[in-house]
């Protein structure tokens, strides 16, 4: 009887893993479960937030990734049901496992602030973009000169300065009167980076008109005030929340080990269950020093691994281990653009249109990886 290797999500991780699986493993059924029959170039959705004709080269059907081998059912994960070996779905339905890779991804994190959960704009799928292009568009135009529709964007990491750029490029393009404030409760924006860069990112927003407070948290979200542990009230019409991720509902309450709902591995990727593997941004992957980043670049790199030790785990052979290598950042302010620290370039920042350039061209190498060049290459005007 052949294994059950049932993956979860359609992310960049379950893209890899089940392309992975049907090259390694001659004699196994392959279950693929996501909510979305489509794979979202994730690090791409802010695009959508200025121009929402871009969501058709970022978004790739299922069936231009998967191999027709690959069995894929559509549906929201509510549960993992380890003793069973049981995924259990929303609608009531389940599916048995042999073995389990877990590539939820994440939800996004509130940390307990009152009313943000309720009043604030996401920017985790594609229906958060839409949904703040549609924010910000009716604020813009039921504004005016004299009385802007001001927009608040939480966050001063990677997902909020973009979303920020993006609604700048938004307002300037259609000439819509608006304000707009990106909030970091850290010392400084992109609080992982380098001083000088900081410094340029910030430069390059506040060209683009957009205000940036950082040092000071936010406390508390009224119906149309932010408020904050030290600096004055801020009004909004419009506000959105970057500030951090969780793990998805869906792993409440499995007894695999994890924190915040993201399963805890080790640099195999398997769990406390050894039928159960995690990677992406739905596992906390234990290396030495800090833990793998909730990346794109980190969740690609990671898959292959991930799903290779599945298939050597049926096959009884030792599981690898994986090494993470940051290969830098690469971060844009609406049509601008910033390398930081890139692998194999001689040089620490680049901005400009090389920069533009080598963003597009991650971009459009991932959509080749998972599909080809041709459909990468045709969403180069729209990244």
């Amino acid at each position: 009887m052949s294994e059950r290797v049932v993956v979860l999500g359609a992310g960049y991780a379950g893209c890899v893993a089940v392309q992975t699986l049907e090259r390694e493993l001659d004699d196994a059924d392959v279950i693929w479960i996501s909510d979305t029959d489509y794979h979202l170039v994730l690090h791409e959705v802010h695009r959508v937030v200025s121009d929402p004709t871009v969501r058709g080269k970022i978004t790739i059907p299922v069936d231009a990734i998967k191999s027709d081998r690959t069995e894929f059912v559509r549906g929201r994960v509510s549960g993992l049901d380890v003793e069973a070996r049981r995924v259990e779905l929303a609608d009531g339905d389940s599916v048995e496992y042999d073995y389990v890779l877990v590539a939820l991804g994440s939800n996004t994190a509130f940390y307990g602030i009152p009313g943000m959960a309720d009043r604030a704009h996401t920017v985790k799928s594609l229906d958060d973009a839409l949904g703040i292009h549609e924010a910000v568009r009716d604020a813009g135009e039921a504004a005016s000169r004299k009385e802007p529709a001001r927009v608040v964007v939480g966050g001063g990491g990677l997902s909020g300065i973009q979303t920020a750029g993006e609604i700048a490029e938004l307002r300037d393009h259609e000439g819509l009167p608006i304000t707009i404030t990106l909030v970091e409760a850290l010392e400084e924006i992109m609080p992982r980076a380098d001083p000088p860069v900081q410094r340029r990112i910030r430069r390059m927003l506040e060209s683009r008109d957009v205000e940036v407070f950082t040092d000071d948290p936010i406390t508390e979200v009224g119906p149309d005030e932010v408020y904050f542990d030290e600096r004055s009230s801020l009004p909004y019409d419009v506000l959105v929340w970057a500030g951090g991720i969780t793990g998805r509902e869906a792993l409440a309450d499995t007894p695999v080990e994890n924190d915040h709902r993201r399963l805890n591995t080790d640099a195999t990727f398997r769990t406390s269950d050894e039928r159960v593997f995690a990677v992406g941004d739905a596992a906390m992957v234990g290396l030495e020093g800090d833990p793998a980043p909730p990346t794109a670049q980190a969740a690609w790199d990671a898959a292959p691994v991930a799903a290779t030790n599945v298939v050597r785990t049926i096959e009884g052979r030792p599981l690898e281990r994986w090494t993470y290598q940051d290969k830098g950042t690469l971060i844009s302010v609406g049509e601008d653009a910033l390398t930081c620290e890139l692998l194999y370039l001689p040089v620490g920042t680049l901005g400009g249109l090389p920069a533009v350039f080598l963003k597009k061209l991650v971009a459009a190498r991932w959509i080749a990886t998972v599909t080809s060049w041709r459909r990468g290459l045709a969403a180069w005007d729209a990244l």
